[in-house]
């Protein structure tokens, strides 16, 4: 398929802040499953493996290394669809925030909460990504990247789907290809994910969550803050969070006892590279919001701490090319979407959306 084609000091810092190998395993649809096809589909789920180059794409650069890495994730849907006997697929690339890493969307210890797995059990195909810096794609040097060289390598995983060049970590069965890609980000995911798609125009859609562009909170501000001054003391990766209780305020509100002390547990530092970069994708995606020309569909949460009261419709606003803007806010709800009690809505919104593409 043939797709076409630094820090203000203080003050843009503040702004920025706002921005805020496994065996396969294969999963059955829980007891009690609503109808005949969801209790037919065999969920499973691979490693998968790409080569990608930390480089930085735009006219205004951020640093990156160019070298390349192996940056992972894991394909989750349908079997057929996951071993490439299903015909042509569409597939969600799933794109995390700081702070958290893959396995945001594929909480496998609480099943009700993992996003990825409940989507293929209607019948999606996903690539849940451990960006470059977290996790299976680890990086020594956290400021040997940048958000810009992320959006990169996110276009660069986009073009792989398409061609289907990349590989399982378990076996040698070729991997599927991509006839369609939507990217669905959460955070600053969100802001990788939008700039992306307003660069290259290679995607289907966008699912923007817990993303308000400048529109953050005092408390969001200040998070950026305690990690801008950790990096500029020399660090390679800034904690997001100054305590466990902070990193729950940030992203939660009605997230069951036991997924925050998971996603605690599990928590990732920001490679530094990152955080100096926020200010320059605030404004890159500020400026290119309306290049956007795919559907977009912004969630976000009633009771999000890091987003001010009206900041996801200001956001809308902003997307003035895409064919259709749809937004919806979940009451009670905070930031991590998939994660809180209403995460069935939030993934039922999700599926009609992705229905209506």
């Amino acid at each position: 398929m043939s797709v076409p084609a630094r820090l203000f000091p203080a003050l843009v810092v503040a702004l920025v802040a706002s921005v805020l190998a496994a065996p396969p395993t294969t999963a059955r649809p829980a007891a009690g499953a609503s109808s005949a096809a969801e209790r037919a589909i065999t969920v499973t789920s691979r490693a998968v493996v790409f080569d990608l180059v930390n480089s930085s794409a735009s006219l205004v650069r951020c640093q990156g290394d160019n070298k390349s890495y192996d940056v992972r994730g894991r394909l989750v849907g349908p079997r057929k669809a996951v071993l490439g006997r299903g015909g042509a697929i569409r597939v969600n690339v799933l794109v995390h925030d700081v702070g958290t890493g893959g396995w945001f969307w594929n909480l496998r210890k609480h099943p009700a909460f993992d996003y990825a797995t409940q989507l293929a059990r209607q019948g999606q195909t996903s690539l849940v990504l451990d960006r470059l810096g977290y996790d299976r794609s680890p990086l020594a040097d956290g400021n040997d990247t940048c958000l810009d060289a992320q959006a990169n390598m996110l276009h660069q995983v986009v073009q792989h789907l398409y061609s289907g060049r990349y590989d399982f970590t378990s076996d040698a069965t070729s991997t599927p290809a991509a006839s369609h890609v939507v990217v669905h980000g959460h955070g600053v995911g969100g802001a990788i994910a939008q700039v992306e798609a307003a660069r290259f125009n290679d995607t289907d859609g966008l699912v923007l969550m817990s993303w308000a562009g400048a529109n953050l909170s005092e408390l969001a501000l200040e998070q950026a803050q305690q990690q801008t001054s950790t990096c500029a003391q020399g660090a390679d990766y800034a904690a997001y969070g100054a305590s466990a209780k902070a990193y729950r305020r940030l992203l939660f509100a009605t997230s069951p006892k036991a997924v925050q002390q998971t996603a605690v547990r599990r928590r990732n530092p920001t490679p530094c590279g990152d955080v100096a970069s926020l200010s320059s994708t605030l404004l890159a995606a500020s400026a290119t919001a309306g290049q956007v020309q795919v559907p977009v569909l912004l969630l976000s949460g009633g009771k999000d701490a890091r987003i001010r009261d009206g900041g996801t419709q200001d956001s809308a606003s902003t997307f003035g090319s895409s064919e259709k803007v749809t937004t919806r806010t979940f009451a009670g709800a905070g930031s991590a979407l998939p994660l809180e009690k209403t995460a069935p809505k939030t993934r039922t919104a999700v599926l009609r959306w992705l229905r209506s593409l």
